[in-house]
């Protein structure tokens, strides 16, 4: 059993490794460079799922701190895989629950999957476009509070956060 996780572990940094390397062809101009970056994160998303089914939420206890945001990475680029972000954030919230994975992730997570659903984020972190060269959220369901509730899990203040892209 431990040579799996060892081996699992290593599997998903090795996953997390790749998706940095090719995450800058996500909106390339160049269609098969798109068509690259969709079919690895596909990939891993369904490696994922594999992993959850197996195992759960790839906590830091079970797979260590690289490797459990390795998976979280691998869940928030899952896109076009609703199914498995679902699943990701239903385990991951557990896991937060019990004080296994922290609350920062599991935001930006519950954002991603909420604006792949074309539903209001809560907590501001996913990025629509840029105007008048200032980064602009998704809707969110209470842009007032967007504030308040990003201190509640971590996550420094929307202006902080979008004058790191600037």
């Amino acid at each position: 059993m431990a040579h799996d996780i060892a081996a699992l572990a290593v599997e998903l940094t090795d996953m997390a490794a790749a998706d940095h390397r090719t995450a800058v062809h996500a909106n390339s101009d160049d269609p098969a460079e798109q068509l690259a970056w969709r079919r690895l994160t596909a990939r891993h998303g369904d490696r994922l799922g594999e992993i959850m089914a197996e195992y759960g939420w790839p906590t830091a206890e079970l797979v260590g701190e690289e490797a459990a945001r390795a998976a979280w990475l691998v869940a928030q680029h899952a896109d076009r895989q609703l199914d498995i972000q679902r699943r990701a954030l239903q385990l991951m919230q557990q896991a937060v629950s019990a004080g296994a994975a922290g609350p920062r992730e599991l935001a930006f997570l519950r954002d991603r999957t909420l604006v792949n659903e074309g539903r209001q984020q809560v907590y501001g972190t996913q990025i629509a476009g840029v105007k008048d060269g200032a980064p602009v959220p998704w809707p969110c369901e209470e842009p007032e509070r967007v504030d308040e509730l990003r201190a509640t899990v971590g996550i420094e203040a929307f202006d902080e956060y979008v004058a790191r892209f600037s």
